[in-house]
């Protein structure tokens, strides 16, 4: 199957996409903060229910912009959402993603995934059931907003649409290497605690370590998880997993490491990827910071 295909059926796997008829946005407020500039708006990105977001840029920033989708994390706590961007999280860095990445002269933009912050009115596992019943799947849904979001900031003025990434520790790690599996606009990826081969999460009997929305019906049965990893080749990715974590068995992200290294190679790509498995568990850490930065500021 050529990459073309298998997004197709990768698409199809994941389920009925809604797309709205018109792409808007609506600009609740403007704020000016410590060297940043953030706008709270309210996004049409799927044709069913609006969704909240933030976009940040650096203060007194000029011209269109490179810019980050920041996937925020699930840990459980569904009042965060895309307040992780501005708050954290208790396993991330201390200095919040938005003053790092603004800091790097980068636009950053993070929405609430479904059952998150301002879209919690239903419960992740009603949200499984009932888009099933619908033909749809939870993770694809996710999906499916964070590829209107990229039309959304290649329509924005500020941004320069041919100099986006994607980037998220732990679901938001997931999300930002399937976005750009499945979409060729994303030029950079950083995932951090999200090197999950799930053949080895089932040999080791680890399935139960990942919520309900991440399952995709059939899968295994048309693909590999290096399948979907390979559509990012040969575009830059670095993958970050601390070597005790659990959610990530190292055994797999090695093989995926190893596989990746030699993808990248045969493309003559092979300053575009770095995956390390360092010291830590599930979680962000200050080694891992420095990594990120330095990746981003040298590929986007």
């Amino acid at each position: 199957m050529t990459a073309a295909e298998i997004r197709r059926k990768l698409i199809s796997l994941l389920g009925d996409r809604s797309i709205p008829e018109v792409l808007e946005d609506r600009v609740l407020t403007v704020e000016r903060k410590q060297g940043y500039t953030l706008e709270t708006l309210m996004l049409s990105l799927n044709g069913i229910e609006s969704v909240p977001a933030y976009f940040a840029k650096p203060v007194n920033a000029s011209g269109p912009l490179p810019s980050v989708i920041y996937c925020h994390s699930h840990g459980g706590n569904f009042e965060n959402g895309k307040d992780e961007l501005l708050t954290g999280s208790p396993y991330l860095d201390e200095q919040p993603f938005v003053e790092a990445i603004t800091g790097l002269g980068f636009a950053v933009c993070s929405i609430d995934m479904w059952g998150f912050n301002e879209r919690k009115g239903k419960q992740e596992s009603e949200l499984v059931k009932e888009m099933l019943l619908k033909g749809q799947t939870l993770w694809g849904m996710r999906i499916y907003d964070s590829i209107s979001l990229i039309d959304y900031l290649q329509s924005r003025p500020d941004v320069d649409g041919e100099r986006i990434a994607a980037m998220g520790m732990s679901m938001g790690g997931l999300m930002s290497w399937w976005l750009s599996a499945l979409d060729e606009r994303v030029k950079v990826t950083v995932d951090i605690a999200a090197q999950v081969h799930i053949e080895t999460l089932m040999e080791k009997r680890g399935l139960d370590h990942h919520g309900f929305y991440y399952f995709v019906p059939g899968l295994l049965k048309y693909f590999s998880t290096l399948a979907v990893q390979e559509l990012i080749v040969p575009r830059a990715r670095l993958s970050l997993i601390g070597k005790g974590d659990r959610l990530c068995p190292s055994e797999g992200a090695g093989f995926l490491n190893g596989r990746l290294q030699e993808l990248y190679k045969e493309k003559q790509a092979s300053g575009h990827w770095d995956g390390r498995i360092l010291t830590g568990g599930h979680q962000e850490t200050k080694e891992m910071r420095e990594l990120w930065k330095a990746f981003l500021m040298e590929h986007l």
